[in-house]
C-alpha cells in the first residue's frame, strides 16, 4: 500500500515550508537564515579585498564556503571539528562553493573573495539544499551592497541557484 502522507502531515510529493530572512545579522555584507521545515542554516557573506595565492593577477574573485554543524543542532550532541573539516563536512563545503561559482562571473568580481559561512543551527533533513538557498540569498545581498559602493560595476551574478533533496518513494521521485 503506498505512503500517502509522511509522520508530519504532508503528503509525499509536498515540499517543507520554507522561508528566508534576510539581513539577520549586520556585522557582513550579506546574511540569510533559512528554514526549510524545522531544518534552520544561518549563512553569511563575508567580502575579502584579496583572492586564494594561486588566484592572484588574474583578475579574477573567488566564492568559496565553509559548512558546520553546531553541537546542540541535533538530538545528539555533534562534535565540534577540530584541525579541519571531515569528509561529510568537506563534500557539502565543496558542493555549496562550486553550485555558487556556478551562477557567478568571477572576473567581474575583481581580485575579491567572498566566503559564505553557512551554520546549521538546527538539523531536520536538508541541510545541504538549504545551505546552498541560503548562501545564494547572503551572496546576492553582498554582490549587491557592493555594487552599491562602487566597489564593482554591475552583480556578477549570471542567474539564480536553489537546490531541492528528492527521495524515490514505491518508484516516484518526491522532495
Amino acid at each position: 500500500m503506498p505512503v500517502s502522507t509522511r509522520y508530519d502531515g504532508r503528503q509525499v510529493d509536498e515540499l517543507r515550508p520554507f522561508s528566508f530572512t534576510r539581513d539577520f545579522t549586520t556585522m557582513t555584507m550579506g546574511s540569510c537564515l533559512v528554514t526549510f521545515g524545522e531544518t534552520r542554516v544561518l549563512c553569511t557573506a563575508s567580502v575579502e579585498e584579496d583572492v586564494p595565492r594561486w588566484m592572484k593577477g588574474k583578475g579574477e574573485g573567488w566564492v568559496t564556503a565553509e559548512y558546520s554543524m553546531l553541537p546542540g543542532s541535533s538530538p545528539e550532541r555533534i562534535n565540534r571539528e577540530r584541525r579541519g573539516a571531515k569528509g561529510r563536512t568537506q563534500e557539502i563545503e565543496r558542493l555549496i562553493g562550486r553550485s555558487l561559482r556556478a551562477v557567478t562571473d568571477m572576473r567581474a568580481l575583481g581580485e575579491t573573495s567572498i566566503r559564505l559561512d553557512c551554520d546549521v543551527l538546527q538539523a531536520d533533513g536538508g541541510t545541504r539544499t538549504a545551505s546552498i538557498c541560503g548562501a545564494y540569498v547572503a551572496l546576492h545581498d553582498a554582490c549587491e551592497r557592493l555594487v552599491q559602493a562602487g566597489h564593482i560595476p554591475a552583480n556578477p551574478l549570471t542567474t539564480e541557484c536553489v537546490a531541492i533533496s528528492v527521495g524515490i518513494v514505491d518508484s516516484r521521485p518526491v522532495p
